[in-house]
């Protein structure tokens, strides 16, 4: 059998648009031949999907799924927020984020994970293309997991249980009662949802965004005309400020914008007589990242009548 390289299937799925895996079940079946394996996901049908891989999908839906001391979170993205409110795809997002408690936040291990019912997820995924005729993909997947405690998911914007347009995980480690860590866990992930922290902690912001800080603090700071010394307490102020509001547990807890998340826990631990630690986050929001293509529905119309935009369409 012919060795099936990363190079064949990334020729592949930019020849054809197939998924991942399936371009690399269509290779193993045609020898790692290239035209044949073109023809082999044609033959099965996977042309329809093929034809719609090319379009942007930054709309869809966040899932969330949580069992025991583990939580997982899914983005599975389409072409249109109608799709959204299929069911179809609602259940996939929903089986998808609970195989993720299972099988990782790899999406290519994830995509090959089976699914409930035959095939794999990606089968699966394919499937649903060519059912509700829009591009989809299954973008991200994180999992939270504590030793003793609780992960509590919030969605906001639900369009269904647990699904929705932005989620969150929250970690708490601790011995307290459930039910006093789930009000809590919940809080903490509402205001996470709201105030879109960007790490745990101050050490813990990504140096790269600090650096991007700096320069910009730079930037202003010098625009000032005072001394260097100045300007450079200048800049060391405003990181200061920037890490003090895009970490979490310093950020002011948004219910009463005055009490830092971090006095909430502790707060909270008091209560509960027991110590309570916040260990992790995670926060999805659809379509963060993805650069949307702009549509042009004029440009579209005379295009397909073989026109300019600038031509009436007879």
């Amino acid at each position: 059998m012919a060795e099936i390289t990363a190079a064949s299937v990334k020729e592949l799925r930019e020849r054809t648009g197939a998924g991942m895996m399936d371009c690399k079940k269509a290779l193993a079946e045609t020898n790692g031949e290239m035209e044949p394996a073109i023809d082999w996901l044609r033959a099965k049908g996977l042309s329809a999907a093929a034809k719609k891989a090319g379009r942007t999908a930054a709309e869809g839906l966040v899932g969330a799924a949580v069992e025991g001391t583990r939580g997982a979170l899914v983005e599975v993205n389409s072409e249109t927020d109608f799709v959204a409110k299929n069911e179809l795809f609602q259940d996939f997002v929903r089986s998808v984020a609970k195989l993720a408690l299972d099988n990782g936040t790899d999406v290519e291990a994830l995509g090959a994970a089976q699914y409930p019912g035959g095939g794999t997820v990606q089968e699966k995924l394919t499937d649903n293309i060519a059912k509700i005729g829009e591009n989809q993909s299954l973008r991200r997947a994180a999992v939270l997991e504590v030793k003793e405690g609780a992960v509590v998911p919030y969605v906001h914007n639900q369009v269904a249980p647990n699904l929705g347009k932005i989620g969150v995980l929250v970690a708490l480690e601790s011995s307290a009662p459930a039910d006093s860590l789930n009000e809590l866990g919940k809080q903490i992930a509402q205001h996470v949802a709201a105030a879109h922290p960007q790490a745990l902690d101050a050490d813990s912001i990504d140096p790269a965004l600090i650096e991007r800080e700096r320069s910009i603090a730079m930037e202003k700071a010098r625009e000032s005309g005072k001394p260097d010394n100045i300007i450079e307490k200048m800049v060391e102020g405003g990181l200061a400020k920037f890490r003090k509001e895009n970490a979490l547990l310093s950020q002011l807890f948004v219910r009463d914008n005055k009490t830092p998340v971090a006095e909430v826990i502790a707060s909270a631990a008091k209560d509960a007589g027991t110590g309570i630690q916040l260990i992790g986050f995670v926060r999805y929001q659809l379509g963060e990242g993805i650069e949307k293509q702009q549509s042009d529905f004029a440009a579209e119309v005379a295009a397909a009548a073989g026109t300019s935009k600038a031509e009436p369409v007879a």
